[in-house]
């Protein structure tokens, strides 16, 4: 029997940003939860991604994906009246714009998010492993 953890990665830079990508492509996110916290300058995005790194890859994990130093938030092709529409995550890209970094996240169906950071801070945590599919 493989032992379950609860994972916490976090990313400061390209490469650590690139494996966060990598973890959570194909997860699936509500539009309801996904928040942005202006005042805080939190983005945070409660996802259900598949274990990648474990043997069991059809499990899925509930986790938390929280960007900090956000000062600006965009969507494209996202209707926020319909709380419960499920988006899939494709990747997660970083762009160097002037003195900041936009941050792209790319779902299928053309959906994006562009987030614009001070500095790249972002924490993938999991917060439940459920059993059964």
């Amino acid at each position: 029997m493989v032992s379950k953890f609860l994972k916490k990665i976090i990313a400061k830079d390209q490469l650590g940003l690139n494996t966060i990508s990598a973890i959570c492509s194909e997860s699936k996110i509500k539009i309801g939860n996904i928040k942005f916290l202006k005042k805080n300058k939190i983005f945070l995005l409660l996802i259900e991604r598949f274990n990648k790194e474990s043997i069991n890859e059809e499990q899925k994990v509930k986790s938390i994906l929280k960007f900090e130093y956000i000062s600006a938030s965009k969507s494209k092709n996202i209707n926020q009246n319909n709380n419960d529409t499920i988006l899939e995550l494709i990747s997660i890209n970083l762009f160097k714009k002037d003195r900041n970094y936009e941050i792209t996240l790319l779902f299928l169906n053309n959906i994006i998010i562009t987030l614009t950071a001070e500095i790249i801070e972002v924490t993938l945590e999991d917060q439940k492993i459920n059993d059964k599919n």
